[in-house]
């Protein structure tokens, strides 16, 4: 493939969410408007002596409506999710890859912790059984790439194909390279996301361990409460959000419906810490600048920035940080900005979360209506921008941004356009 000169436009033109608060986007998005929490007691397993007993699980979930029973046995939940999502948006697409077509167009997705349950499941059968009882399939099941290594089997897609483990913020960088990709090396088409499933006993305890997680029990709605003083920590949830990502022109020649444009991808490392961000958000402000760099090749500017979906893990440290890196870059505009955390509804998908959080991005473009902040009751004097607190607003938004921050001082930024503009 050769770089493009000028660099190609690149659409969404199909999108799939599976999360707490819905197993469709159409299902999703309606709960997202009103401000409803996917988050509740566990029930995955017994959570009797965790700190933490709450979690934003999926619910009804059925695999079989897309995967023969076999395969829901062979693959790992994580497994099961990225390859339903990947199906889900691909039949929103419309788009039926020939045989040209999947010898280019790959699957790129982001993912944080892999078969973590495929892990503890086999430890034990080895610990009580033996060697000799561990399952075959147990090294297909837990390595992370084989989210996308399966959804390329199953759609015949020969295009690049690889996982990105770059923490929570691993989905948005699967979605900046998917996008690189088009934009300049001429692939046509990708799928692109990120899948998590990892409530767990192992994993609860050791984000308890880190006292990372809420231990609002008595309130799992109102657990994952991000820029409000009384936050505690985030809510550990699970599920996909993949997008599919076409050439302009190749979208535009088929018919196909255009969510967005993906118009500047940006990212960056703190440096400083394993966990904690630096106190003036410098990794975060880089991440941002980069994107808005990118997408300057687009005609856009930060002013056309009108819509910001937040990191807003509903942690002490990342809401205010964000808060300052977002006023650093944007200067006097950030009082402008309408800003929300999904993450207040949907909890955080790790790994998955940039792509949940892309497609809620690209949809809040599309249809003009921004998801609240909700459970914003006392809003932390130090986190003073808009949050767009409890209720939907509607907006006519030019662009929008989407913020992604992981362990390890990792950072992401999207930057969507609206199709109109």
């Amino acid at each position: 493939m050769t770089r493009s000169n000028p660099p190609r436009r690149v659409a969404v033109t199909g999108a799939s969410l599976l999360t707490p608060v819905g197993n469709s986007l159409t299902s999703a998005w309606a709960a997202l408007v009103a401000g409803q929490s996917g988050v509740g007691p566990i029930t995955k397993f017994d959570p009797t002596g965790h700190k933490t007993a709450i979690a934003g699980e999926l619910k009804d979930f059925n695999p079989e409506n897309y995967l023969n029973k076999k395969a829901t046995k062979r693959f790992d939940l994580f497994i099961q999710y990225s390859v339903v999502a990947a199906k889900m948006a691909l039949s929103d697409s419309g788009l039926n890859p020939d045989a040209e077509l999947t010898e280019k167009m790959g699957c790129i997705m982001g993912c944080g912790l892999g078969g973590l349950s495929t892990i503890e499941t086999n430890h034990e059968v080895l610990l009580k059984r033996g060697p000799d009882r561990i399952s075959p399939f147990f090294i297909p099941m837990m390595i992370g790439n084989m989210g996308p290594g399966q959804v390329a089997i199953e759609l015949g897609l020969k295009g690049p194909n690889f996982l990105v483990t770059t923490a929570c913020s691993a989905a948005t960088h699967a979605i900046g390279w998917a996008f690189q990709l088009i934009r300049d090396q001429g692939y046509p088409a990708m799928l692109t996301g990120g899948a998590e499933a990892v409530i767990t006993p192992l994993a609860i305890a050791g984000f308890n361990a880190l006292n990372a997680l809420s231990t609002r029990n008595h309130d799992p709605a109102g657990a994952s409460r991000p820029f409000d003083k009384d936050r505690d920590g985030f809510v550990i949830s699970e599920g996909a959000g993949l997008m599919v990502l076409e050439e302009w022109e190749h979208a535009v020649t088929r018919g196909a419906e255009i969510y967005a444009e993906v118009a500047g991808f940006g990212a960056s490392c703190d440096a400083y810490h394993m966990t904690a961000p630096p106190e003036n958000g410098q990794g975060a402000v880089l991440a941002m600048r980069a994107a808005l760099d990118d997408a300057a090749a687009t005609d856009l500017s930060l002013a056309d920035i009108g819509y910001i979906n937040a990191h807003g893990t509903s942690t002490g440290l990342n809401d205010l940080i964000e808060t300052r890196a977002i006023k650093a870059v944007f200067g006097r505009q950030a009082e402008k900005l309408a800003i929300s955390s999904t993450k207040s509804m949907t909890g955080h998908l790790l790994g998955a979360a940039g792509g949940v959080e892309g497609v809620i991005t690209a949809l809040t473009l599309k249809k003009g209506l921004i998801p609240p902040t909700i459970n914003l009751d006392t809003p932390d004097p130090e986190c003073d921008l808009d949050y767009v607190p409890k209720v939907a607003r509607r907006a006519n938004l030019t662009a929008a941004m989407s913020n992604s921050f992981g362990f390890g001082g990792t950072n992401g930024c999207l930057i969507f356009k609206a199709h109109s503009c």
